[in-house]
């Protein structure tokens, strides 16, 4: 098999031992991680797969989490905070905001009677980005009563705050944010609501997992996940689908598909994984608008996730139609 790498040719085939595929993993891998070539690397996982699976796990492991904890802690780019939202933008909204949904403000839309709710988790902009909000109208459309709510304090990250992102994050807990979102939750169902879904983006696929640890939920979806790790994935109760994208540097390809093996090992617990081509991190809910390739993909990650709600949220009411 002959795979390129930028301008290096890899033939696995010709590689004399699994010795030399290592030495040219550790190479490779950590200086790839360091520029932040991350598609780069997931081109080279497919030479690699080749030299024993267990092994190249915990080398991608290894060295993903080294590259990744250098770039956190010298403060430097991070892919979650690309083409922020402009907050300042009008939009065509349907829904209403709500000042306190169990202690907490959120935009609200769709059916008030529905007996089932899905709940959107932002990402680091927070829950007043436009494409969100018609993200949540969207899949209200579908019989859902759907909720956003504000996870950040109304303090959602800003390119000119003073603060570190990294100082920032330390009072902005994704963990925390789950707790209050199961208060809100709880509020939902003395309103009526039976079964509740929740979707993340970014920051708020971490929220996502967490609910997925409790029972408070039906079933998840995370899209561009940051924050997750593979540990979190065993201890998913619930349904989960992961939508990742193939130049994401926040979740690569490889890491995604080390929480879809996790999950894997559980049998009792469906799951769904796919990677979409050619888009990075943020593609399903901070798309550009005027780019038809990135419309039509994030169009397609909502369909997906709202595919994955309907599967597990509405089958009771499909199989009581179907007795009936």
């Amino acid at each position: 098999m002959v795979c390129g790498v930028g301008h290096v040719a890899c033939t696995a085939g010709g590689l004399r031992s699994v010795k030399i595929i290592r030495l040219r993993e550790n190479v490779f891998l950590y200086l790839t991680l360091k520029k932040g070539l991350f598609n780069t690397l997931y081109r080279l996982c497919d030479v690699i797969y080749e030299a024993g699976e267990s092994e190249r796990n915990r080398t991608v492991r290894r060295y993903y989490a080294k590259a990744f904890a250098e770039q956190s802690a010298s403060g430097s780019h991070t892919p979650c905070l690309d083409n922020p939202p402009d907050l300042t933008a009008a939009a065509d909204e349907a829904g209403e905001l709500v000042r306190d949904l169990g202690g907490l403000p959120a935009y609200v839309t769709g059916s008030r009677s529905s007996t089932r709710a899905i709940v959107l988790a932002s990402d680091y902009f927070g829950f007043q980005a436009p494409k969100l909000r018609k993200i949540a109208d969207q899949v209200a459309d579908d019989g859902y009563l759907v909720v956003v709510p504000d996870l950040l304090h109304g303090d959602p990250f800003r390119d000119e705050a003073k603060i570190s992102f990294q100082d920032w994050l330390k009072t902005h807990s994704p963990v925390e944010a789950a707790e209050k979102t199961k208060v809100l939750i709880a509020a939902l169902k003395k309103q009526g609501v039976s079964e509740v879904g929740v979707g993340g983006y970014c920051w708020g696929a971490k929220v996502a997992v967490e609910l997925s640890k409790s029972e408070e939920i039906q079933v998840a979806v995370i899209s561009h996940p940051s924050l997750v790790t593979v540990d979190d994935m065993k201890e998913v109760k619930h349904p989960i689908e992961i939508l990742g994208g193939e130049l994401d540097q926040a979740s690569p390809p490889p890491i995604v598909h080390q929480f879809e093996q996790a999950l894997d090992q559980n049998n009792k617990i469906d799951h769904f994984v796919k990677i979409f081509p050619g888009v990075a991190h943020g593609f399903a809910c901070r798309y550009n608008a005027s780019d038809a390739f990135a419309v039509k993909t994030a169009e397609k990650a909502r369909a997906d996730m709202l595919s994955w709600f309907n599967k597990y949220l509405k089958k009771h009411q499909e199989l009581s139609l179907h007795e009936s």
